[in-house]
C-alpha cells in the first residue's frame, strides 16, 4: 500500500531487500524531510524484518545531532539541507542503529523556503560497508509529490550502490 502510494514497483523494492538478505546484510534510515516513508516503504513490504534495523524521524534540526550524530556545527554552519548533513545522516543511521547500510534524507518539501533554501531540493546520503555517497536532486511539485519523489530517489541510490 505505502510503496504504490509512492509510485514505486513494489517489485524494486522486493529485490533491494532480497540482494540485501542474500548478503546478509542490514539497513537503516535517518530521515528528515520523509518523516519515515522510506522507513514505511521498505517495511511495506513482507520479510523487511529480515533486513531493516529500524529508522530515526529526525524532522527536527536539535534531533539530527541528538540522535543521528550530525555535527551540530555543520548544523550551525550550513543549516539542515546540505549534502554533508545527508551523508551524516546515512552515517548516523548505520551506526545508531548497528546497519549495514544507512541512508539519511534532508530537503525542503515546502511549501515556504527553508534557510534559504528552495522547495524541492532534496540531498540523499547513503553509507555502506565500502560506499558512501550523496545524490543532490531539485524536484519538481507540491509537498507531497517532493516527499514522494525522494522516496524514490532514495529506494533508486541505494539499490544502485547495493548492486
Amino acid at each position: 500500500m505505502i510503496v504504490e502510494a509512492l509510485d514505486f514497483p513494489r517489485e524494486r523494492v522486493a529485490d533491494l531487500l532480497a540482494r540485501l538478505r542474500g548478503r546478509g546484510e542490514t539497513l537503516a534510515t535517518a530521515e528528515s524531510l520523509t518523516a519515515g516513508l522510506v522507513a514505511a516503504a521498505l517495511t511495506d513490504v513482507a520479510g523487511s524484518s529480515a533486513v531493516v534495523r529500524g529508522g530515526l524521524v529526525v524532522y527536527a534540526t536539535d534531533l539530527k545531532a541528538e540522535l543521528a550524530g550530525v555535527d551540530p556545527e555543520l548544523l550551525a554552519e550550513r543549516g539542515a539541507v546540505d549534502p554533508e548533513v545527508a551523508a551524516m545522516l546515512a552515517a548516523g543511521a548505520r551506526t545508531r542503529c548497528g546497519a549495514d547500510w544507512g541512508v539519511g534524507l534532508t530537503g525542503v518539501a515546502g511549501p515556504e523556503p527553508q534557510d534559504g533554501v528552495e522547495p524541492g531540493v532534496v540531498h540523499v546520503g547513503v553509507a555502506g560497508p565500502e560506499a558512501r555517497s550523496v545524490r543532490s536532486v531539485r524536484l519538481d511539485g507540491d509537498r507531497h509529490r517532493v516527499r514522494a519523489a525522494a522516496v524514490r530517489v532514495a529506494l533508486e541510490h541505494v539499490a544502485e550502490l547495493v548492486r
